[in-house]
C-alpha cells in the first residue's frame, strides 16, 4: 500500500469510525489509528527535502514610541481573556496616539487581525515596522501591508506630501488617509487628484476613495460621482449613488423625484402606492438593485429603494403634508417598505426633521445618529427611562455618541438600578454595554448610587477602562 493510498485509508476511517470501516488488513482501535496517523505525519514533514535557506533581512528600526510598560502589561491581559471586548478601544486609542505594542505581542495580535476584519486599521499603525516585516514572511499576516502606516496627519502643510511619493507608493491606507486629510483642507484638489489616478485604481480601492468625498461633499463632485455610476463594480456604483442621494440637486435626485410622482399619491387621508412594476436600466444605474434579498418581493424592494433615494422634500410638496403628519398616515398595503424607504433617506441625507418624527414613529439607531450630539443623548436618555429592558433598547443605545455623557449614564444605571430586583437575568447585555460605552471618568458615578452587584460590576468595568486610558497617555 503506497503512502498516500494509506493517508487516505487512515482519514477515511476516522471520519466514519472504526467499526464502520475497519483498516484494510487490521483490527485496529481508534487509539491506534491516531497513532498511525501521528507516525504517517511525522514521516512525512520528516522526509521533506530542505530548500537551501538565506538568511533574513534585519526588521527595520522603528520610529514610533512603544506603548508604556503598564499598557503593554493590559494589552496582555486582554489578549488573554480579561476583558476581550475592550480590545478595540485600547487598540484604537493606541493608534490615535501613535504608539505601537511591545513586539512580543505581535503574533497574537496579527493573528486576531487575520480572524477580525475591524480591527486591522489600527493594527497597521501600532505594529510598526517589525509587524509589517513580519507580516512579509507570513501570507496569513498579509492583510497588513494594505492597512495605513501612521496616524492621520492634518492642516495644510501635508498637500505637498500626498501629492507626492505617498500618494503614488504608499499602503491603501496610507493613501486613503491622506485622500482624506486633503479633501478636509481643499476638497476641489482631493477630487482632482483622485481623478488623475481613477482609472489605474482597483475596484476595492475606488470604493473606498468615493466614501472619503462624503467629507465637504459639494455640487462641484456631482460630474465625477455621475460618471462613476457607470463604473464595472457594483460597489463603486452604489457608494456613487449614496453620495449624489445625499447632494441637494443632484441630477439623480431629480430622476427619482421624477419617478416618484408615479408611487405615491394621498387620497382620502391615506397614501396610495402604486410600486415600480419594473426595474429597467435607467433605474438600476441611479442605485435601485434589481435583485431582491431572499424572502422580499421585487416590487417592495424596488419600491424601498427608490423611495430611499428620492430628496425627502418631494414628499412633502408632493403629498401636501410635513412629515410629522406623513409618518402618521395610514399606508395602504406597502407601508413597510416606504417607511423603510423614508427611514434610508433620513439617514442618507441628513435630514433632522424627518429623523425626530421617524424616530418617534419606529425608534431606530441609525436615526438616532444623524441626531446631533447633544440632542441623541437627550432623546437616547429619555427612551431609556421610558422603555423596558429588550432588544430595542439595546439597538438604540448602539446609535448614541461615545462616550456617554451624564445624563445618559444616569439614566442606563438607573434602567440597571431599576432592572437588577426584578429581571436580573434580563441584564446581562446592557450592563457591559454600559461598562463600555459610559465615558470611564465617570466609574464614581456607578460606584456611589448603588452597592446592587450589576451597578458595581459597571463601575468596575469603567474603572478598568480609565486606567487603561491612562496608561496610553
Amino acid at each position: 500500500m503506497n503512502a498516500p493510498s494509506e493517508w487516505d485509508d487512515l482519514v477515511s476511517t476516522a471520519l466514519v469510525g472504526t467499526d464502520r470501516r475497519p483498516l484494510p488488513g487490521v483490527a485496529a482501535s481508534e487509539v491506534e489509528l491516531l497513532e498511525r496517523a501521528a507516525v504517517r505525519t511525522v514521516r512525512a514533514r520528516a522526509g521533506q527535502t530542505l530548500r537551501q535557506g538565506r538568511p533574513l533581512a534585519v526588521a527595520p528600526a522603528e520610529a514610533q514610541p512603544v506603548v508604556s510598560r503598564a499598557a503593554g502589561d493590559r494589552l496582555a491581559r486582554i489578549l488573554g481573556g480579561e476583558r476581550p471586548r475592550l480590545l478595540t478601544e485600547w487598540l484604537e486609542t493606541a493608534a490615535a496616539r501613535g504608539r505601537r505594542v511591545p513586539p512580543h505581542l505581535l503574533p497574537e495580535l496579527l493573528d486576531q487581525g487575520a480572524a477580525d476584519r475591524s480591527i486591522r486599521p489600527h493594527l497597521g499603525v501600532i505594529a510598526g515596522n517589525r509587524g509589517r516585516w513580519l507580516a512579509g514572511l507570513n501570507p496569513a499576516w498579509g492583510f497588513l501591508l494594505q492597512e495605513i502606516t501612521a496616524p492621520r496627519e492634518a492642516g495644510p502643510g501635508v498637500v505637498r506630501e500626498i501629492c507626492g511619493e505617498t500618494w503614488e507608493l504608499g499602503t491603501p491606507g496610507d493613501r486613503r488617509a491622506h485622500l482624506g486629510t486633503l479633501r478636509a483642507v481643499d476638497p476641489a484638489a482631493a477630487r482632482l487628484l483622485l481623478e488623475t489616478t481613477w482609472g489605474t485604481e482597483t475596484p476595492d480601492d475606488r470604493a473606498a476613495f468615493l466614501e472619503v468625498l462624503a467629507d465637504r461633499l459639494s455640487p462641484a463632485d456631482e460630474p465625477f460621482l455621475e460618471a462613476a455610476l457607470d463604473d464595472r463594480r457594483r460597489e463603486v456604483r452604489h457608494q456613487a449613488a449614496d453620495l449624489l442621494t445625499r447632494l441637494p440637486g443632484s441630477r439623480l435626485g431629480r430622476r427619482m423625484a421624477e419617478r416618484a410622482t408615479r408611487y405615491l399619491a394621498v387620497e382620502d387621508g391615506r397614501i396610495q402606492v402604486t410600486p415600480p412594476t419594473a426595474c429597467d436600466a435607467a433605474m438600476e444605474r441611479d442605485g435601485i438593485r434589481a435583485r431582491p434579498p431572499r424572502g422580499t418581493g421585487e416590487r417592495g424592494w424596488w419600491l424601498q429603494q427608490a423611495v430611499a433615494r428620492t430628496p425627502l422634500d418631494v414628499w412633502t410638496r408632493l403629498l401636501g403634508r410635513p412629515p410629522g403628519e406623513l409618518v402618521r398616515l395610514r399606508i395602504v398595503d406597502w407601508g413597510r417598505e416606504v417607511t423603510a424607504g423614508w427611514v434610508r433617506a433620513a439617514v442618507l441625507q441628513g435630514d433632522l426633521e424627518w429623523a425626530r418624527e421617524l424616530f418617534v414613529w419606529d425608534p431606530l439607531a441609525d436615526l438616532l445618529a444623524v441626531l446631533p450630539r447633544a440632542e441623541r443623548e437627550e432623546v437616547a436618555a429619555g427612551f431609556v427611562r421610558g422603555r423596558g429592558v429588550d432588544g430595542q433598547l439595546i439597538m438604540v443605545l448602539g446609535g448614541a455618541s461615545v462616550p456617554w455623557g451624564p445624563d445618559l449614564a444616569q439614566a442606563v444605571l438607573e434602567k440597571i438600578l431599576e432592572v437588577a430586583g426584578t429581571q436580573p437575568w434580563n441584564l446581562g447585555e446592557l450592563t457591559r454595554l454600559a461598562g463600555e460605552r459610559i465615558d470611564p471618568t465617570l466609574y464614581g458615578l456607578a460606584e456611589r448610587l448603588s452597592l446592587e452587584p450589576p451597578i458595581q460590576e459597571v463601575a468596575a468595568l469603567l474603572r478598568f477602562r480609565d486606567d487603561m486610558l491612562k496608561e496610553l497617555q
